[in-house]
């Protein structure tokens, strides 16, 4: 059985190991809290709780979903050679200013890149809402079904996690290098809003997102001014 390793047990970490669970994959969800902290989730999930450690050292893939401002304390060693999905977004008050993101000289995923120069990182899962991974999620033969955006340097590493996110309900655009991750980043035409129904409701139900209309919107993206965003 593949295992999908998570670490961080907020939104995204946590229905994205609901889907895998759902797909028949064993997870094991580690948070900065320790394992001890997980008991309910895992019980609620049907996942493993597991330390930072030991949830990089078991994943096929390893879902990293942390606040970017704690990027550099995970660990170096457990993630080498692995395929490390990177859904984290910049936001400066929460983080704090990220002198090299502000100048854009780098993507988020560049500076993961760097923490773990032995992993091989893709960027995926950070520009849809954790409710809308839930409720868009479909079959690979609906006529319905989303696509997501991924980035990465190696093309080995974006294949798994293809196959990853298409087991888990979504068909996939490849924007290209992480230096190009910026695309599909927050306030981009591609983050988070196309996914939205304006439905009426709430929770937002979500709209579907097809490929074509996906790649649409990467193409005509403009790089925003990091260095003003104040969120």
């Amino acid at each position: 059985m593949a295992t999908l390793g998570v670490i961080g047990s907020g939104n995204i970490g946590s229905v994205v190991a609901w889907l895998a669970v759902g797909a028949g994959l064993d997870v094991v969800m580690a948070n900065s809290r320790g394992p001890e902290s997980l008991a309910d989730k895992a019980r609620t999930l049907g996942i493993r709780a597991g330390t930072v450690d030991e949830a990089a050292r078991a994943g096929d893939w390893v879902l990293v979903s942390i606040p970017l401002g704690r990027y550099a304390e995970l660990p170096v060693a457990p993630f080498a050679g692995k395929v490390v999905l990177d859904t984290m977004n910049y936001y400066p008050r929460r983080d704090g200013r990220i002198d090299r993101l502000d100048r854009e000289v780098v993507t988020t995923a560049q500076l993961l890149q760097e923490r773990l120069p032995a992993a091989h990182t893709v960027k995926a899962f950070n520009n849809i809402a954790a409710r809308n991974i839930v409720t868009l999620a479909r079959p690979a033969d609906a006529p319905d079904r989303s696509a997501l955006p991924i980035a990465g340097d190696d093309a080995d590493a974006k294949a798994a996690a293809t196959e990853l996110i298409r087991t888990l309900g979504f068909d996939v655009v490849d924007v290209g290098p992480l230096s190009e991750s910026w695309r599909f980043e927050p306030e981009t035409a591609a983050y988070v809003t196309p996914y939205l129904s304006k439905a009426k409701q709430h929770p937002d139900p979500g709209k579907p997102l097809p490929v074509a209309r996906l790649v649409q919107l990467i193409a005509a993206a403009h790089r925003p001014p990091v260095a003003r965003r104040d969120v």
